[in-house]
């Protein structure tokens, strides 16, 4: 029977994921903390907005130049690779047929198999750089794709413990991003077993513990601080 694997070297759905994570976690501390705080309806909504705005570009931000410096830095390798093969081929040969032994072939098959893959400069750049880089030249990543990935779903993440203080203010609002902060972070630890191949309970769990905790502390620091 024939299988499929996901293509996640284009960094969109990392990108989803971790996106989606952060933006709950963050303003479900973020949110918290000022509600701890005693602070004004006013005061949380801003900040939860701010929040959103803030951590949604900042996000994007950050995946478009650590993608993009990824990019640009398997674009440069393999053209250090292209021009090896174009200027000194045997010596690339022999590495290849190398690599080849290293792995367990015979050195008559390495070195007949070295020769085939060698007489496309193609083929010749694929497979050193598959097998000496660890890479496809084909997949190189796509900044632009994990920057709107990464904005749009912490948009998303960060809205949802957001929600009730555009309704409601005071001790329901903050009951009700407890509630929903806390189903987002079960729900989202439970797509992320999708990716893994992990149990989706435990994913589930963790996530829902790791939100659990910094809103806990967030919202402690936010009520001392406050006190005081």
């Amino acid at each position: 029977m024939g299988h499929s694997h996901r293509n996640l070297h284009g960094g969109g759905a990392r990108a989803a994921v971790f996106g989606v994570s952060d933006g709950l976690v963050s303003n479900v501390a973020l949110i918290l903390g000022m509600a701890g705080a005693q602070a004004s309806p006013g005061a949380v909504r801003l900040a939860g907005i701010a929040g959103l705005i803030a951590g949604s570009f900042s996000m994007a931000a950050g995946e478009y130049i650590s993608m993009r410096a990824q990019s640009e830095l398997m674009l440069r390798e393999l053209d250090v690779e292209r021009q090896a093969i174009r200027h000194d081929p045997e010596d690339e040969r022999k590495e290849l047929a190398a690599i080849y032994e290293s792995r367990g072939i015979d050195a008559d098959l390495a070195r007949e198999l070295s020769v085939k893959m060698m007489r496309d400069p193609e083929l010749a750049l694929e497979t050193h750089a598959r097998e000496e880089l660890g890479i496809n030249p084909e997949e190189t990543g796509n900044p632009v794709q994990s920057a709107v990935s990464s904005f749009i779903m912490f948009g998303i993440g960060a809205f949802i413990p957001l929600l009730p203080w555009l309704i409601t203010s005071g001790t329901t609002a903050t009951i009700w991003s407890v509630v929903l902060g806390g189903v987002a972070a079960f729900g989202v630890g439970a797509a992320l077993a999708m990716f893994t191949g992990r149990s989706w309970l435990w994913s589930a769990s963790r996530q829902l513990l790791i939100s659990g905790v910094a809103a806990a502390v967030t919202y402690s620091v936010g009520h001392l601080v406050g006190a005081g």
